[in-house]
């Protein structure tokens, strides 16, 4: 697989965040359809590649995690370690949105509120414009979740989270390690266990159409896929691909992940985010000057890609967009 590195610091933040037209593929440029089930966007059945250079959006954090597009405008980021939650605005301005955001890790924007995985042990939302912050669900089994970690949403409004065992108190809460469904609406029991025979299920995130869910594991290199039934329930699970693995290691994984509107599965990992195609097949990977531990399409257009790493969050353009 290849590799692509290129380090830069005075990339205009702006034009990153608004989707200021970079140098790319024509066909790229000029296609304007940015829905889920858009056509394919070049390019197919060739490397991936960023059609810029990284810029350094914000550094000087502890550990930096979850980015997440804001349609209206910008895109939140947690820092972890810190146990804060940022936003940066189109023009480049960072600001905490949250001072005591209970560790929070992944986040995702749903209409006017902010779904947070807080690693103290429960899902929950922010209002956008009160920071009002109100409990979804923190537990399973009448037991409080061991750490929440990262989430994806479906079409109809259901939410898929890990919950794995890092900054979990000891014995896990749980008992084990699991992916779980939050339906949408008021359900009794209010979430269900979609998976829980992983080693520390980290990142996870649905295909363009929604009828899969990936999720990448931290602790092996099989990334694995389920199908995805119209209950929440997931099916079919089998090995999705392989990741690349750094030298002298044999059984490394993944933190986060994203999806483009051709299906392609972008990972980060301890090499950087590597990327494969629909099918499973090595399709490019993208260095950064840190270990990246997440990864979102953050601008209006949905071509910037925001790395969260260690502590700095960086971004470069791509030339395909991401899934809304």
């Amino acid at each position: 697989m290849s590799s692509v590195t290129r380090y830069q610091t005075h990339v205009p933040v702006a034009s990153l965040l608004v989707g200021a037209l970079v140098a790319m593929p024509v066909d790229a440029q000029d296609d304007t359809s940015l829905s889920t089930d858009a056509v394919r966007v070049a390019p197919t059945g060739e490397q991936i590649e960023p059609v810029g250079d990284i810029a350094t959006l914000s550094e000087g954090h502890q550990f930096t995690e979850g980015p997440a597009r804001d349609p209206a405008g910008g895109f939140f980021f947690s820092d972890v370690a810190a146990s804060k939650i940022h936003r940066v605005d189109d023009d480049g301005t960072v600001s905490v949105f949250i001072d005591d955001a209970k560790h929070a890790n992944g986040l995702l924007v749903d209409g006017r509120r902010l779904i947070v995985c807080e690693m103290d042990g429960a899902l929950a939302a922010y209002d956008l414009d009160t920071k009002k912050r109100s409990v979804l669900v923190d537990r399973y089994d009448e037991k409080r979740f061991n750490a929440p970690n990262d989430l994806a949403r479906t079409a109809r409004g259901g939410i898929y989270f890990t919950d794995p065992k890092f900054r979990a108190p000891q014995p896990l809460p749980q008992g084990g390690q699991g992916v779980y469904y939050l339906p949408p609406g008021d359900r009794d029991p209010p979430a269900m266990r979609a998976v829980d025979d992983l080693p520390a299920p980290n990142g996870v995130a649905l295909s363009p159409d929604g009828t899969r869910l990936y999720v990448g594991p931290s602790m092996t290199d099989r990334m694995m896929v389920y199908d995805v039934e119209t209950t929440g329930r997931l099916l079919n699970g089998r090995e999705f691909c392989r990741l690349e693995q750094a030298e002298g290691s044999d059984n490394g994984g993944s933190d986060g992940m994203a999806v483009d509107v051709n299906g392609n599965v972008y990972f980060t990992t301890a090499i950087g985010v590597q990327i494969f195609t629909p099918e499973g097949r090595p399709a490019g990977r993208v260095t950064f000057p840190q270990q990246p531990a997440n990864v979102a399409f953050v601008s209006q257009d949905r071509r910037t890609m925001a790395v969260t790493a260690r502590t700095a969050v960086y971004a470069v353009r791509m030339p395909i967009p991401g899934v809304e």
